[in-house]
C-alpha cells in the first residue's frame, strides 16, 4: 500500500468504529455532543451508512485506488466546511466540531501522504 492508501485505510476503521457505536449506543454518545437521545431509527441509519463508509475506505485504501483518496479528501473537506456552516447558522453545537477535527486531522495526513507518494514518483 501507498503512504496514502495506507492513511485512507486506516482512516476507515475509525469511520467503521463510529458507526458501530451509533448503530449499537447511540443513546451514550448523542448527549456528549448535545444532541437529544432518541428511540427514532435514523441515528443507527447513520451509523449504517458509516459503516459502509468505513468499508469503502479500506478497499480505497487497500488498492491505492487514486481517485477513490482523491474523492475522500474533497469529501471530507466539504464536510468540515458544511458542519462549520452548521454551528455557525445554530444548527448543531460546536462540541460536534471536536468529532471533525479529528477528520480534519486525517485528511491532512492523507493530503500530504499523497504528495509525499507523488515526489516519489517524480524521483523515480
Amino acid at each position: 500500500m501507498s503512504r496514502a492508501g495506507k492513511r485512507v485505510y486506516y482512516f476507515g476503521y475509525y469511520v467503521f468504529g463510529m458507526g458501530l457505536l451509533l448503530l449499537f449506543i447511540s443513546n451514550l454518545l448523542l448527549p456528549i455532543v448535545n444532541v437529544p437521545t432518541t428511540d427514532e431509527v435514523w441515528i443507527r441509519l447513520v451509523g449504517m451508512l458509516l459503516l459502509v463508509l468505513g468499508l469503502f475506505y479500506r478497499v480505497v485504501g487497500k488498492n491505492n485506488f487514486l481517485p477513490g483518496i482523491h474523492l475522500t479528501l474533497v469529501t471530507r473537506s466539504l464536510a468540515f466546511f458544511v458542519i462549520l456552516g452548521f454551528i455557525y447558522f445554530g444548527f448543531i453545537s460546536w462540541v460536534i466540531f471536536l468529532f471533525w477535527l479529528g477528520d480534519l486531522a486525517g485528511g491532512i495526513w492523507t493530503w500530504r501522504a499523497l504528495k509525499a507518494d507523488q515526489n516519489d514518483l517524480v524521483e523515480e
